[in-house]
């Protein structure tokens, strides 16, 4: 008999990261029927204070406001937390730690693919993501120590290029954000990065919107984040 499994999504940040998310969690599901899909309750709610401004040392924690999303989730039942949004994964540990049911982490599951495009290719990353998760190292640490060569963006490019282009993508105008953050790339592919990870989430929706010329080259955390979770599923479907 299959598991019980409910996937709760923390999101609202920003929801039309959210909604790209659940987009790719059912566009990647292999359905034969909509009884097959991920079973999804949402928490989409945007009025959580600004990670990126907090982190820069202004503004209200958002972790109060993500509790309380989580506290919602797993009230209506939720067996599994999954968060589209790599800048809130800093508070990770705190929100595990206050959570009953586990929590997906989007930098392990970006790191499962990085590994298999290893396994075929050479692989020097080229993060792109905001100040505040560059900072903590999150992905840096795990690619290394995986054996990979991460790269990331200069101070420069962060301010003139990802931050701008990021809330660009986040005030609707996803068009002019997202040539911002695609000179984010080309800075990383010249200083000799193989791949670009889409570090935060709004960057893929912003390079699909434009077909950026970069996306063959994309490991997307948004999409790898949605594969766990649907293999979380089908695991729970044959237990």
């Amino acid at each position: 008999m299959a598991q019980r499994y409910l996937l709760g999504v923390l999101g609202g940040m920003g929801p039309l990261a959210t909604v790209d998310f659940l987009h790719k969690l059912v566009q990647d599901m292999p359905a034969a029927r909509d009884q097959d899909h991920v079973p999804v309750v949402a928490w989409n709610v945007a009025q959580i204070p600004d990670r990126q401004n907090f982190l820069a040392g202004h503004g209200e924690s958002p972790l109060p406001a993500m509790l309380a999303g989580l506290e919602r989730l797993v009230a209506a039942g939720a067996t599994h937390i999954a968060i589209p949004c790599n800048t809130a994964h800093r508070w990770y540990d705190d929100l595990a730690a206050a959570s009953p049911v586990p929590l997906i982490h989007i930098a392990e599951a970006t790191l499962d693919r990085v590994r298999a495009l290893g396994a075929n290719e050479p692989v020097r990353p080229g993060l792109i993501a905001t100040r505040g998760l560059l900072a903590c190292g999150m992905y840096q640490q795990r690619f290394a120590d995986a054996g990979f060569d991460c790269l990331v963006p200069s101070d420069d490019e962060v301010e003139r290029l990802f931050t701008p282009g990021c809330y660009a993508v986040k005030a609707g105008d996803v068009e002019a954000g997202a040539q911002l953050l695609e000179a984010v790339g080309d800075a990383l592919l010249e200083r000799g990065a193989t791949h670009l990870i889409l570090g935060c989430t709004e960057v893929p929706l912003a390079y699909e919107r434009i077909r950026s010329v970069h996306l063959p080259l994309c490991v997307d955390t948004n999409r790898a984040l949605a594969g766990a979770c649907i293999d979380a599923w089908l695991r729970a479907r044959c237990a």
